[in-house]
């Protein structure tokens, strides 16, 4: 922990969990001057969120922790089953994405603790736990903020830009007005981890039963989590007693045998605040949206809100765009939030129903629609999981070859000298002009390639694997051909952002056009 405080940040993030962590070393890559405050003494040691899909582990690899930072058990299906039906529904879930599982367990602190070291591992990066935000105010060209030290004392800092990380109960969102309203789909649940359980248990299980909804799930460590929704009457005193966690776990292990690592009542909700900035402060992670456990979402949210905001914040903070692409995190990510938040909803109408009839009518129905192969597919490969791609924001709108506003995929690539690697990491963290097949810096004017590179933009080429001819200094072979859906299209190119958004595309024969257009739209938002 830094020994002394700033004075003066151009970021200061309040909360240092695990989106705050994450935030921190997304800015760190760019240099931003950021202060990060928890008021916690150190990381909670109890466990909390569980599960990580790939875009999560994507991110993740953008903030610059290596595969092996923490420890991870790959999934390979979530399994759901009715006690009057059987199993209803299987999702697949082995393999990989853009380079990652897709979805995998893990142990928070042991991820906190690996974003916290990459973070601080920036000289520009300071943080300090045991320090608390008391309030602040927002200036002209800042924000100040008083701050509450660990030994008792007061300091008073000066940021370009407040972040909100501080959780469910966040001090920074109730500051500016943005309260939860609404229902909240709350619902308290018994959460019970263990270690050395017997068996072999390697996947995720949702036991739907109209009497006591029970998941449980595999996770690093020798661990196993457990979730037992709480009936009517049933206090959280009750459930957290001995004799209650012995019977409820009874018809998996003798509770005598095994470890309890925590045993906690937690209420779920479903909420999301109407806006996710104002003015120079900005909310992610759970100050901006909560979303219930069940389709492992919840952490992941807070993870995209990061990568989002962090390059947009340094590009403005560098001098290399303008203040008003920040206006783009609320218009790109509040929507998405929103709808994984409702496939949560839909998913715990499955997992609760609300009596034996509708289980069978329910359950029975999901059954039968998984006799039918295209819609098997489309629910055993996770097609009803929305897309992460906007319809408005910080991209060129209209429709050429590709999906502006969605990710470009990644896979692994050969650079000139033989090197392989994920795509992600061999693009590097600028603004990227990408040219298929063909090299889109020749399309370029000087002054066009000097103004790009400038303003943080950097050219590569992406060849066939094999490929010999019309390759560049800054080619890549595409190892697997995932980098663009259907192959990518000889002679096009696509200026991807930071957090691989397709900012905008075209023939290569137009490059110029498309990077001035590109950097456009970073000035002219």
């Amino acid at each position: 922990m830094a020994p002394t405080i700033p004075h003066t940040v151009d970021v200061l993030i309040v909360g240092y969990g695990p989106v705050g962590a994450a935030l921190a070393a997304l800015l760190g890559r760019y240099g931003v001057r950021t202060l990060v405050v928890d008021k916690a003494a150190d990381i909670l040691m109890a466990p909390r969120a569980i599960a990580l899909d790939n875009e999560a582990l994507r991110i993740l690899q953008m903030a610059g922790l290596p595969e092996d930072a923490f420890e991870k058990i790959a999934i390979p299906y979530v399994r759901m089953l009715c006690p009057h039906v059987g199993e209803f529904g299987r999702v697949n879930t082995s393999g990989s994405i853009d380079g990652h599982p897709k979805l995998v367990t893990f142990y928070q602190p042991d991820l906190e603790r690996a974003l916290r070291h990459k973070a601080e591992s920036f000289d520009c990066i300071s943080a300090m736990s045991g320090t608390e935000m008391l309030d602040f105010i927002e200036e002209p060209k800042g924000i100040r903020v008083a701050l509450r030290l660990a030994d008792g004392s007061e300091a008073t800092v000066h940021a370009r830009y407040l972040i909100g990380a501080d959780g469910a109960g966040s001090r920074v969102r109730k500051a500016i007005g943005q309260e939860f309203h609404g229902k909240t789909y709350a619902e308290d649940w018994l959460i019970v981890d263990a270690q050395n359980v017997p068996g072999a248990f390697d996947h995720v299980e949702f036991i739907c039963d109209y009497k006591r909804p029970t998941p449980h799930m595999v996770a690093p460590g020798g661990r196993i989590r457990w979730e037992f929704m709480l009936l009517p009457g049933e206090t959280s005193e009750t459930m957290e007693k001995d004799e209650t966690i012995a019977r409820l776990l009874a018809p998996w292990a003798n509770a005598g045998d095994v470890r309890i690592e925590r045993k906690a009542v937690y209420r779920f909700h479903a909420r999301s605040c109407e806006r996710y900035s104002k003015g120079r402060v900005f909310l992610v992670g759970d100050a901006a949206h909560i979303t219930p456990p069940f389709v492992g979402q919840g952490l992941v949210a807070g993870l995209r809100d990061a990568a989002n905001l962090a390059w947009k914040l340094a590009w403005v903070v560098k001098g290399r765009a303008a203040p008003a692409i920040l206006d783009s995190y609320d218009q790109e990510r509040r929507p998405h939030a929103r709808k994984m938040i409702a496939l949560a909803k839909l998913m715990g109408r499955l997992v609760m129903p609300s009596s034996q009839p509708m289980a069978i009518l329910i359950h029975g129905a999901m059954a039968l629609l998984r006799r039918i192969p295209p819609l098997r597919t489309f629910l055993d490969e996770l097609g009803v999981k929305p897309k992460n791609q906007f319809d408005e924001g910080l991209f060129v709108k209209g429709h050429a070859r590709l999906r502006r506003g969605g990710l470009l995929p990644q896979g692994l690539v050969r650079s000139a000298n033989g090197e392989v690697a994920l795509s992600d990491d061999a693009f590097g963290a600028d603004l990227s002009l990408v040219g298929f097949g063909l090299p889109a810096e020749t399309q370029l004017k000087a002054e066009t390639l000097e103004l790009w590179t400038r303003r943080g933009g950097r050219v590569v080429q992406i060849c066939q694997r094999g490929e010999t001819v019309h390759r560049s200094g800054r080619a890549f072979e595409d190892m697997d051909n995932h980098l663009v859906p259907g192959g990518a299209p000889y002679g096009w190119c696509a200026v991807v952002r930071p957090d691989r958004t397709i900012l905008h595309d075209g023939p290569i024969g137009e490059a110029d056009r498309i990077v001035r257009e590109s950097l456009a739209l970073l000035d002219k938002l």
